[in-house]
């Protein structure tokens, strides 16, 4: 039912824009035969909608990996520089929250660590929506920071690092197989405010993958199980990511992707002083509108990239 489901959107989706193209063919006709420029106008604005929704549509074909059309589980975690890459890192935070409300998906947050003095030590957010991890894997990397900080007294330029690591969520039709036997769970007092339980109960869980050694761990939750609920579909995401690029690493078609997520690497520079830019190093793609970027209109990096990604195979 669901390959159904999917197959029957694919159709609607086509049906719409060939009856939208034949209704805007017969009205520029009528348009033309009577020569009203007031119609004309607003058949060329139709003809754009209608040109975008057609890209859309292409753009969105070519993620065809079984794992695009998943949700995605996006992490944000600050570099070295202490409070000033904290504070970096919450404002990538509030730019993919916006990214996700302008694409119009749905979001929910895992796991969630304030910074000691301002920002965020790390954040974990489930984002929901056709084709969420097609689009956000574009954003997985080192994202580098230029400004005059407000954290210094001096007023000196500091720059500042943090890195999103973006996975795939594990639905019914990937199978991931986790042997209880392999998992180390801890449970522990959850740190920072969040009501009468935290720090009153263990309802925070660690989870530690043994054959791997990966670590999740959830404290976003008052009850313990809901907190384990929350680490296990981390873990199995990590996992499927993980088993993705071996996969990609024994073709030997794709980049290596700890490159992509090593410090120094960055794949994208946001410089507020001394002049205005955003610049993608994986593409040249840069915008000096940094207001917009930091808005959430992402859509021109991650097309750029994908379209670059899709060119190489």
């Amino acid at each position: 039912m669901k390959e159904i489901s999917s197959r029957r959107e694919w159709i609607d989706k086509w049906s719409d824009l060939a009856e939208s193209l034949q209704s805007l063919k017969e009205l520029t006709i009528l348009a033309a035969d009577e020569s009203d420029t007031k119609i004309g106008a607003e058949l060329l604005e139709e003809a754009e909608m209608l040109a975008k929704k057609l890209s859309d549509l292409e753009f969105q074909k070519m993620l065809g990996n079984p794992e695009d059309n998943t949700n995605a589980i996006l992490t944000i975690h600050p570099g070295a520089g202490g409070t000033e890459s904290q504070d970096w890192a919450q404002m990538l935070m509030r730019m993919y929250l916006r990214y996700i409300e302008r694409k119009g998906f749905n979001q929910e947050t895992l796991d969630f660590q304030a910074g000691d003095e301002a920002g965020i030590k790390s954040v974990t957010i489930e984002v929901k929506g056709p084709y969420a991890y097609g689009y956000l894997k574009a954003e997985a990397g080192v994202h580098r920071l230029v400004r005059i900080s407000p954290f210094d007294a001096n007023k000196r330029r500091h720059t500042s690092f943090a890195s999103i690591f973006v996975y795939p969520e594990v639905n019914e039709n990937i199978e991931i197989d986790i042997e209880e036997k392999d998992l180390r769970i801890d449970t522990y007092r959850a740190s920072g405010a969040g009501g009468q339980h935290v720090n009153k109960t263990s309802s925070a869980v660690r989870i530690t993958h043994l054959p791997t050694g990966i670590v999740v761990q959830c404290q976003n939750e008052r009850s313990q199980h809901r907190n384990r609920e929350a680490a296990m579909k981390i873990l199995m995401s990590k996992l499927y990511q993980l088993k993705l690029e071996e996969e990609e690493s024994k073709r030997n078609k794709l980049e290596n992707s700890k490159k992509e997520i090593a410090w120094g690497s960055q794949i994208r520079s946001y410089v507020f002083h001394p002049y205005n830019m955003v610049k993608d190093h994986r593409t040249n793609v840069e915008t000096s509108n940094i207001n917009r970027v930091m808005d959430g209109e992402l859509d021109e990096f991650i097309h750029a990239y994908l379209i670059q990604k899709a060119e190489k195979k």
